[in-house]
Formats: C-alpha cells, sequence, structure tokens
C-alpha cells in the first residue's frame, strides 16, 4: 500500500507506483486525508486523477481511506506500506512514521523508495505554489492532474 494525501498527485509519486508495482504484485494508492493539511482536492478528486494516472499499471488500485494508513494497510490485507524519499529532509519524519507504524502494526514493513533524481525535487506544495502564481507547473504532474488543477485554479492553457 502506497499512503498518502497526494494533493494533488505528482509524477514523482507516479515513479514510485512504479518503482512499487515492479516490488509487488498488487500496489494499492492509498488517498487519504490529511488532519492538519488544508485540502486543494477532494478525496474523491484525487482518486480519479491518480486512477487516470496509474491506470497503466498492471495490480495497481487506487483506494480511499480516514484514520491511521496501518489500520487501513490491515483491513485490506495489505503486508508492507511503501514510502518515498526524496531527500535527507524526508528521512527523519519519516523515520519516526515508519517506527510508529511497527510498534502499532509488527506485521506490517515499511519499504522506503527513492524516485528518479529528475523527480527528486518534485512535491505537491511545490506544483500548488508554482501553478496559484499562474507558473508552468505541468511537467510535475499527469494530463490528468494537470486538467484538474487548471480548472481549479481557472488557469488558461
Amino acid at each position: 500500500m502506497y499512503p498518502g494525501s497526494f494533493d494533488p498527485f505528482t509524477v514523482g509519486h507516479v515513479d514510485i507506483v512504479e518503482r512499487a508495482a515492479k516490488l509487488f504484485d498488487q500496489v494499492i494508492v492509498a488517498v487519504g486525508r490529511h488532519p492538519t493539511k488544508h485540502e486543494t482536492f477532494t478525496v474523491e478528486e484525487r482518486a480519479d486523477f491518480i486512477g487516470a494516472s496509474v491506470g497503466h499499471l498492471r495490480g495497481v488500485s487506487v483506494a480511499s481511506f480516514d484514520g491511521l494508513a496501518v489500520e487501513f494497510c490491515r483491513t485490506r490485507g495489505a503486508c508492507a506500506l511503501v514510502r518515498g524519499l526524496r531527500a535527507t529532509g524526508d528521512f527523519e519524519g519519516e523515520f519516526r512514521m515508519a517506527m510508529a507504524n511497527r510498534d502499532l502494526a509488527p506485521g506490517i514493513e515499511t519499504v522506503f523508495l527513492v524516485p528518479s533524481t529528475d523527480r527528486m525535487f518534485i512535491s505537491s506544495s511545490m506544483v500548488r505554489e508554482i501553478a496559484g502564481y499562474g507558473g508552468d507547473f505541468e511537467r510535475y504532474v499527469t494530463p490528468a492532474v494537470a486538467r484538474a488543477v487548471r480548472k481549479r485554479w481557472a488557469l488558461e492553457t
């Protein structure tokens, strides 16, 4: 399971899903609500454009959840949580989360995957900021996400 808020889903996220699909027979991209983040897109909107972005991958599905990712993992029978690491700045928070998840659900492993170097710097917040200022954000997202972002911010193409 690859959980996240994915608000919006980026080509960096696609990269991680593609890598996970090579390692696991089934990958669930699990779209959740983050309790401290303001949502740009609803969970349903995110699930829709994620589905369109990863539809080319065999064994990949999209689901939404509320609550703890490890609990959703248990309900779906997943054996691992996939997390992407972009840079050393991600490591400390991800490591703490992995340790908490191991404590809460010892049978579920956390697997860290690193994106391609050309996608290492891409983040959802960066995409939101560039789009919010009317900048060229489209290279960082899939066409389905670009359409949704343009519509949300009423941007011209």
